[in-house]
C-alpha cells in the first residue's frame, strides 16, 4: 500500500514536471511541484518530510531531464 501511494506521487509528479523554457526554470518549478506533491503524499504515509524530500528530487530531475516540446505549462509565476 505505501509503495503503491509513493509510486503514484512520483507519477504524478513527473507527469506535471514543471514549466518554463530553460532548464534553470523547469528544474526549479518541479522541484516545487514534486516537494508540494510529495509532502502530501508523504504525509498521509506519515513522513511528510521524506515525501517532500523525495518529491521534489523527483521534480527537478523530471523538470531537468525534459524540455519545452515534451511539457509546456506556460511562463513561470516568477517571470509574469
Amino acid at each position: 500500500m505505501k509503495l503503491s501511494v509513493l509510486a503514484l506521487a512520483c507519477a504524478a509528479t513527473l507527469g506535471l514536471a514543471a514549466c518554463g523554457s530553460t532548464t534553470q526554470d523547469r528544474a526549479l518549478s518541479g522541484g516545487g511541484i514534486g516537494a508540494g506533491a510529495g509532502a502530501v503524499g508523504g504525509a498521509l504515509l506519515g513522513h511528510p518530510v521524506e515525501g517532500a524530500l523525495l518529491g521534489g528530487a523527483a521534480g527537478a530531475a523530471g523538470g531537468a531531464l525534459t524540455n519545452q516540446s515534451d511539457i509546456d505549462l506556460g511562463k513561470p509565476v516568477w517571470k509574469r
